[in-house]
């Protein structure tokens, strides 16, 4: 099942996506979950499921404004370094632990909706990744475990401001600024990705493939760093984590590659779907 937080004339909402089609869950389910994040905490999918069947959709999909999958987590894990080519094109060293750092909801943007570059900078780089929903949270979850804690996955963008990020050795900054990352189209969830399958995720930029990588290059891999995050914080239902970059970022191409007003970029993940925004200068 495909599921997306969206907004319309009616306002933001949640809901079963399929094929070109959308159905609200707001309205199916009367309004007994606020958004998606509530159905995932109650873990309503099979409510949700039933509430679909066989209806006719609410809305065409492309009259909708789709948000971030889960607009308003109580956490957003990125986890960095992940994958052997961006270490060795960033000249840095593989670590025996994840490297760790935060983004906040404000910083996203959903599918189809501009990515903003920031007025300070023209070091705007794409970073495509793959984006994990927890479904049930805990504390100090062992890696075997992990994969029952999964709601489901959506594509992302973790669009960085290089310079910013290079101020200092902490990077929240250049990671943060408004609208610069993107998290979508939807979430399909768990039950139709299996445990530690794989998956390739591509980025292109104006049509141009410049990542490529599959989960199996995965440095950490996904059990770890629920296992590694879940040690020192609970996880919650709803949280995201974001897993990592592979090589070919425009920062380390020469020359840089940047994105740019008018540009498109687009992030693929062949079991999921693609997120796709356009790239638009913040005024």
């Amino acid at each position: 099942m495909k599921l997306a937080s969206f907004a319309t004339h009616e306002g933001p909402s949640f809901g079963v996506v399929q094929g070109q089609s959308v159905f609200d869950l707001r309205k199916r389910l009367d309004g007994r979950y606020a958004d998606l994040k509530a159905l995932i905490v109650a873990d309503a999918f099979a409510e949700a499921a039933r509430a679909v069947d066989g209806g006719s959709a609410d809305y065409p999909l492309a009259e909708v404004t789709l948000l971030p999958v889960i607009p308003n987590p109580e956490q957003i894990f990125c986890v960095g370094l992940n994958y052997a080519e961006h270490v060795k094109e960033t000249n840095r060293e593989t670590t025996e632990n994840p490297v760790i750092f935060v983004r906040v909801p404000a910083s996203q943007v959903g599918s189809r909706e501009p990515m903003l570059r920031p007025p300070e900078s023209t070091q705007f780089d794409y970073e495509g990744e793959i984006a994990v929903i927890i479904g049930k949270g805990g504390r100090r979850i062992a890696e075997q475990d992990a994969w029952h804690h999964i709601a489901g996955y959506a594509c992302y963008n973790d669009g960085s401001v290089r310079d910013w990020q290079r101020h200092t050795g902490q990077w929240g900054p250049g990671k943060n600024f408004y609208r610069t990352g993107a998290f979508g189209p939807w979430m399909v969830t768990s039950d139709e990705i299996e445990a530690n399958a794989t998956m390739t995720l591509v980025t292109r930029l104006n049509g141009q493939e410049v990542q490529r990588a599959t989960t199996e290059m995965l440095i950490h891999g996904i059990a770890k760093q629920i296992a590694y995050l879940s040690t020192f914080t609970p996880l919650c239902a709803g949280d995201v984590i974001v897993t990592g970059t592979p090589g070919g970022v425009g920062a380390k191409r020469n020359p840089p590659l940047f994105m740019k007003a008018g540009d498109v970029v687009e992030v693929e993940v062949d079991r999921i779907g693609t997120l796709s925004n356009p790239i638009a200068d913040e005024v």
